[in-house]
This record gives structure tokens, C-alpha cells and sequence, in this order.
């Protein structure tokens, strides 16, 4: 069971997320409102997997992914913005992201995507 670690600014994203992803056999286990709380969760609980968003408050998803990637340099981060910010999603890859998934998301896509990463 993959443990993942869910960041995201809006409450309603990270419910929605962490219902799809435990019924889907993962295991959720940190939620993170902004990339500062991110990286604070990530060296406590240590996931097989982030999923980030990008915009927010404190510090954004790519700041976020540079502070995870110090801690672990191996660490895995799928990055789920919305559309129209496909500059930031670079940015985040070259950050060291593993992926990207756009929002509005389909389920199927999101299972698929963390299960291959």
C-alpha cells in the first residue's frame, strides 16, 4: 500500500483527493495546506508519493518540491494544478516532479499516474 502525502490550499481538493486514493488501496497519510506544512510533513511522515498543487499561500508547489527534494532527492511528486498553468508545471518538473495531472482530473488518471510512479 503506497502512503501518500496530499497538498493542497482547498479542504474540499484534499477530501476529495485522500476519499479517491483510499479506495483505491492507498494510504493517506499527511495533508498539507501550503508548501511550507508540505515539507514539515514530508520529513515526519516520509510518503512513497506527494501529490501538489502548485498555487498557494506561504510558499507555492514548487518551492515545496525544492524543500522535499533536500530532504530526499529520490522523493516522488506528482504535480495536479489547473489548466493554463503549464509554465509553472515546467517549473515544477524541473523542480523534480515526476508527473502532472490536470484539474479537473478524471479518477481513472490519478490512480493510473500514482500507481506508475
Amino acid at each position: 500500500m503506497k502512503k501518500v502525502l496530499i497538498v493542497d490550499d482547498m479542504l474540499f481538493m484534499r477530501n476529495l483527493l485522500k476519499t479517491m486514493l483510499e479506495e483505491n488501496g492507498f494510504e493517506v497519510v499527511a495533508e498539507a495546506g501550503d508548501g511550507l506544512e508540505a515539507i514539515e510533513k514530508y520529513s515526519e511522515f516520509r510518503p512513497d508519493v506527494v501529490t501538489m498543487d502548485i498555487t498557494m499561500k506561504e510558499m507555492d508547489g514548487i518551492e515545496a518540491i525544492k524543500g522535499i527534494r533536500e530532504i530526499d532527492e529520490n522523493c516522488k511528486v506528482v504535480v495536479i494544478s489547473a489548466l493554463g498553468m503549464e509554465s509553472m508545471v515546467m517549473k515544477a518538473i524541473a523542480a523534480g516532479a515526476k508527473g502532472f495531472i490536470r484539474k479537473p482530473f478524471e479518477k481513472e488518471n490519478v490512480i493510473k499516474t500514482l500507481n506508475e510512479i
